[in-house]
């Protein structure tokens, strides 16, 4: 008796952007179709002139709440929609430039959304990070697990004040 062994499902992954990230935004999803994700768009929906932090935090609620498994956000920087993402509870979003960064930040990290900066990063490279970032798994080490739990700390603490 043969048996099918079944792929692991790949990440369904919540995207977003400001008016600079719209091109860049719209490559990624195209290479995220290609690579088998499923992903939910969050907008902006044209290049007009729009403020980040609506689109990272509507990213970041999305992966927060388990709609979707990972985000990425991308402005001209990857900075400030970062900033908002992160200001949602249960969300660790990293700002990454290059591909060693996103596999450390999924390894050590356990990044749940990616932040690009779409002014300083060029669109093949970005791709190149995203593939990174969405192939690394979190590597569960133990320093790495109790330095996260210390970051959860933070958050309920806040959350409680």
């Amino acid at each position: 008796m043969q048996t099918v062994e079944s792929k692991p499902r790949k990440a369904k992954v919540a995207i977003g952007c400001d008016h600079a990230g719209f091109e860049m935004k719209e490559e990624l999803k195209k290479f995220l179709l290609e690579a088998g994700y499923e992903y939910k768009d969050f907008g902006t929906h044209n290049s007009e002139s729009t403020d980040y932090p609506i689109y990272g935090q509507a990213v970041a609620e999305a992966v927060a709440s388990g709609e979707c498994d990972r985000g990425i956000v991308i402005c001209g920087t990857g900075i400030g929609i970062s900033i908002a993402a992160n200001k949602v509870p249960g969300v660790r979003a990293g700002a990454c430039y290059n591909t060693d960064m996103a596999r450390i930040s999924r390894e050590h990290n356990d990044t749940n959304v990616l932040a690009l900066g779409a002014r300083i990063t060029a669109i093949p490279f970005a791709i190149d990070i995203v593939r990174v970032w969405l192939e690394t798994e979190f590597s569960h080490g133990e320093r790495h697990t109790r330095r996260i739990k210390e970051i959860t700390e933070i958050e309920n603490v806040k959350r409680e004040t």
